[in-house]
């Protein structure tokens, strides 16, 4: 087996549980959008995000409140949209900071990013979460604050997570062939695309679902049976 030098992992589903996402994280941003548009009106990065998610939508000349009534109508469909993504992540930092939530971990998880990093390997996150959302995502987690143990972060402005281009222009971006990455996810599909980039795989498989008699990719119940 060719020798793995960098690990790129998802989240939901693979180093935390899709349920904190989807029942905490997505009905907190879809509560607090409204508002959050309201007072952060003025801010440029805000503007731009809606910019973008208007312009996603096709809306030409569309009102603030048609915006908004469109990014809740995103939220609901769990629409993998950047600017909605880049939205949630400005709206999550406030929960964090004020310490509504910290991010769901699975137990073995931290103790497993902290030894592949105390060997050598290099640590990065792919997620459809913004790029800014996942460094709170680890900075604010059950397990303390795991963000210095990663070497960067991607996410969907680098592609769509299951085209094989998209983990081509990462393996580039850490400067590693595709041969010597490890991808880890719980989507198969992902894990198709990351294969057909040349990445290595490892497929999360979390209980109660049960790993497969001849699984398309190596498949593991936990991070500790993943051996880079």
């Amino acid at each position: 087996m060719t020798a793995i030098r960098a690990i790129v992992t998802d989240i939901e589903g693979t180093t935390s549980s899709i349920s904190f996402v989807k029942d905490v994280l997505f009905p907190y941003a879809r509560k607090r959008l409204p508002a959050y548009v309201e007072t952060h009106g003025d801010q440029p990065a805000l503007q731009h995000w809606l910019h973008e998610a208007a312009k996603e939508a096709g809306l030409i000349e569309a009102t603030r409140q048609e915006v908004v009534e469109l990014l809740l109508r995103w939220i609901d469909e769990d629409r993998k949209s950047t600017a909605l993504k880049a939205l949630q992540g400005m709206i999550w930092k406030d929960g964090y900071e004020q310490g509504e939530y910290r991010a769901h971990m699975y137990p073995e998880v931290a103790g497993r990013l902290q030894a592949w990093r105390g060997e050598g390997l290099h640590l990065y996150v792919y997620s459809s979460g913004s790029v800014p959302a996942q460094k709170l995502f680890f900075g604010y987690s059950e397990a303390g604050d795991l963000s210095p143990l990663f070497a960067g972060y991607f996410d969907t402005e680098t592609g769509p997570k299951r085209e094989a281009e998209s983990y081509r222009r990462i393996a580039e971006a850490i400067g590693e062939r595709p041969e010597h990455v490890l991808f880890l996810s719980d989507v198969v599909e992902e894990l198709d695309a990351a294969r057909t980039a040349g990445l290595q795989t490892a497929w999360l498989l979390r209980p109660p679902l049960e790993l497969p008699a001849a699984p398309r990719h190596p498949a593991h119940a936990s991070f500790d049976t993943i051996q880079p």
